[in-house]
Formats: C-alpha cells, structure tokens, sequence
C-alpha cells in the first residue's frame, strides 16, 4: 500500500470515525481527569500520561514536514499547529497541580488517533498541496489564523483559572468564576474547538475540516458531562452557564 492510499483510507476513516465517537461519547464518559473511575485497566501518572499521548502529535507532522518539500508557507502551518502541540505535551503536565492517573487504554488510544491525524495533515501539507506565499494574505488564512489565536488565548487562560482554584498540594475541586468559566462548563474545550475551526480555514484542507470535526465530536459531549457533573456536585453551581458555546449550549 502506498501512502498515498493510506492517506485517503485514513483520511475517510477519521470523517466516519467522528461521527461514532460523537454518539458514543455520549453514552461512555471517557474516564480520566475527574471523570476517572475502575474497570479500564491500569493507571498511569497523569503528567506521563499526557506526554506519551501528545507526543506523536509533535514528532509525525515535523517528520512529515522534513521529508517534504514545504514552502515558507507550510513551515508557518508547521509553527501553528506545535504552538498548540509543545504547549500540550511538555508545558501543560508540569502545570498540572494534582492530576489522577489515566487509563492506560486511554493513552493508547489517544496515541492512536495523534498518529493518524498528524499523518493525513502532514501527509496533504507537504506531499500533496501547493501554497503559495500569497496564501498568506488570504482571507481564509488570516480569519482562520485569527480564530486560531483566540481559541489559544481562551485555552490557556480556562486552564490557567483551573489551577489557581487548587493551593499546592489540594486536589478538590471547586467552581471556577473567572473568564470564559463565567459562560461554560468547559471554556478550555471550547478554546479548543476555536483553535482546529481556525486550523481547517486557514488551510483549507479535508484533513483540517476532519480534525475540526473530530474535535468537535470528542469534546462536545464531554463538555456535557463535565456541565452535568457540576450540576450533580454543586447545588450552587450557576444554572445560567451552558456547557460549551455560550449562552447556545
């Protein structure tokens, strides 16, 4: 098999996959953070666990990018997507205050699915597409580069309201008041969200659209349980906040 045929298996794979993972999501609340819970086997220690699982995220898009014959445009694509990656991978588990383990069945899967996504948007960025350095001053690539840095922001800042609710050494958890918390249960998913919609506009890709997709799949029903799990554990929590779009959802 070719690559270029593992790319278009691949590439249909996650467009049908996203549509399965929404539903099941729905029904089985993947358990690792404060959903975690027995019966998916062993455990890792959830700093480890978040590196393993973003690492090929970080290693298969540069790879892909070295062997290719990227313009100055794909490098600028290359910078976005690790500005998001090396911040996930080594910044975000030394940050992390308490942290329960994490399902290995879960880190492999999330390994998994790294590897096929950086490989079907490397794979089209730098051994398929042709951007010219005029791309970069199109109204997709500056929009989609603009909602890109929001959904950044707003997943940094989520993140960082987090870990301040905690001293060092606690582990509860309480009901953030601050920034986009105000509005959502899951700001720093809906950060997310903004980041890979402005990802697939300013590529302007079929991986992009999918990976928009995919994301959208997996974090919107975990935002659901997330919001559902504040309505169980606070019965002061505010009944006005939605659980991932503001004032829709």
């Amino acid at each position: 098999m070719t690559l270029d045929r593992l790319y278009d298996l691949l590439l249909v794979a996650q467009f049908v996959s996203a549509a399965g993972v929404f539903v099941a999501l729905y029904f089985i609340t993947a358990p690792y953070g404060r959903h975690v819970h027995i019966g998916w086997g062993p455990l890792m220690p959830a700093r480890l666990g978040w590196v393993v699982m973003e690492l090929p995220a970080v290693v298969v898009i540069a790879l892909l990018w070295a062997t290719g014959t990227p313009k100055l445009v794909g490098t600028i694509f290359l910078c976005i997507w690790e500005l998001h990656y090396l911040q996930r991978t080594f910044i975000f588990p030394l940050l992390m205050r308490g942290g329960r383990g994490i399902p290995v069945l879960i880190v492999l899967f999330s390994v998994m699915f790294n590897v096929m996504n950086g490989f079907i948007n490397g794979w089209y960025l730098y051994h398929r597409a042709l951007y010219e350095d005029s791309w970069l001053s199109d109204p997709r690539f500056v929009v989609g580069l603009l909602i890109f840095i929001a959904g950044f922001v707003i997943n940094l800042h989520s993140d960082h309201v987090l870990r301040t609710l905690r001293k060092p050494g606690e582990t509860d958890y309480r009901i953030p008041m601050r920034g986009f918390h105000l509005f959502v249960a899951s700001p720093n998913y809906l950060g997310e969200l903004l980041e890979w919609s402005g990802w697939a506009l300013l590529t302007w890709s079929l991986p992009g659209l999918a990976f928009a997709l995919f994301t959208a799949a997996n974090l919107v029903p975990r935002a659901h349980a997330h919001w559902q799990w504040y309505r169980r554990t606070f019965p002061d929590y505010p009944p006005e906040r939605r659980r991932i779009i503001p004032f829709i959802y």
